[in-house]
């Protein structure tokens, strides 16, 4: 069992926020440490399913995309993928996402849906706390 946590908040719903939580997640997963992300408002696109294979490039930052393409560097959904497959726990915010009128079906497979309590009893416990 991992001794150490890491609580992410993602809030934004960018392509490069969802490069920020997932590197981030994954590499302390890969380290056997526990992980949990609580999506919320704009960062539910980073799990939504028909958003976070579409993100997009930030304007003015189109170079990069040759970047990502010569290192190799995985799509968000293999990200998502290599996450879930490592244990991260995956929360989506129960709140926004009835401010938004969206259900459970609407994002990937392999979320659990809660509230800020939630989050909140698995952060209670973390060694490191990080928002995007």
């Amino acid at each position: 069992m991992a001794t150490t946590k890491l609580a992410i908040i993602a809030s934004n719903g960018g392509l490069f926020d969802a490069y920020k939580v997932f590197n981030i997640a994954t590499a302390a997963a890969a380290t056997d440490t526990e992980v949990a992300i609580f999506f919320t408002f704009e960062g539910l696109n980073l799990i939504h399913k028909q958003a976070y294979g579409q993100l997009q490039m930030p304007e003015g930052k189109e170079h990069f995309a040759e970047g990502f393409k010569s290192a190799n560097v995985p799509s968000i959904p293999e990200l998502v993928d290599v996450a879930i497959e490592m244990g991260v726990k995956i929360i989506a915010c129960q709140m926004t996402m009835d401010v938004m009128n969206l259900q459970k079906e609407d994002f990937i497979d392999g979320i659990d849906v809660g509230g800020a309590v939630t989050f909140l009893d698995f952060a209670n416990g973390a060694n490191i706390t990080l928002t995007f």
